[in-house]
């Protein structure tokens, strides 16, 4: 399939039309805007210089019914060893997702990145949620929402299972804020160890253009 280059209209290609590796187009930039349309697209982006976006096929989600607690997972969620948050930090927590960590001296999330989120972030379009440990902000997640649709864009910890439980709080939150679709966009082996699935990508669209319909508040 053709790959899109994309210019200064705010538009997108089909992601159905997407290459065997989700790739839908190059170029454009990062404004809210087109952020916005992005992910209400079914697509996210993952490089920069060029912006690179993406949509593959399968989808990896997180059903908001489905997620895996483990007896020693239940255990440190009972001990509440950490103070829970919504919002409180989000540039620190983008921050720590993009430092290095234990067997990653690289990220995907640059300068640029930041700062495109946070002015989602700004606009009430993107979320963090925080794990705090006598004060040091520990482990945390953030992502993006739309109606009803969360896509959740990366997490971190500094101390064992916070990013777990952070995780854990965030589909909670989520769940009984009424949210129907929780987007992981790729698999990973804790997010599947935690409940992820995959589903195709048409199907993953379908149930994306109901859920940024529905009206819901992190």
């Amino acid at each position: 399939m053709a790959i899109g280059i994309l210019d200064t209209r705010l538009h997108f290609p089909d992601p159905r039309r997407a290459g065997s590796d989700g790739l839908v187009a190059i170029g454009g930039d990062l404004s809210v805007p087109r952020l916005l349309l992005a992910y209400g697209s079914g697509i996210f982006p993952w490089t920069v210089n060029p912006v690179t976006w993406w949509s593959p096929d399968p989808r990896a989600i997180l059903e908001l019914d489905g997620f895996h607690v483990s007896h020693s997972l239940a255990k440190v969620i009972r001990k509440a060893e950490f103070e829970v948050t919504i919002d409180r930090a989000f540039r620190e927590v983008m921050a720590s997702c993009a430092a290095p960590g234990p067997g990653r001296r690289d990220t995907w999330i640059t300068p640029e990145f930041l700062e495109a989120y946070a002015a989602l972030h700004d606009e009430g379009h993107a979320h963090s949620l925080e794990c705090w440990q006598t004060g040091r902000l520990v482990g945390g997640i953030y992502g993006v929402a739309i109606g009803g649709f969360f896509a959740g864009e990366s997490m971190f910890h500094s101390v064992s299972n916070a990013s777990k439980v952070a995780l854990f709080h965030l589909v909670e939150h989520l769940r009984q804020s009424r949210f129907e679709l929780f987007d992981i966009q790729m698999l990973t082996p804790i997010t599947s160890s935690l409940g992820g699935i995959t589903i195709p990508r048409e199907r993953y669209l379908r149930r994306l253009a109901k859920a940024v319909k529905r009206k819901c508040a992190i």
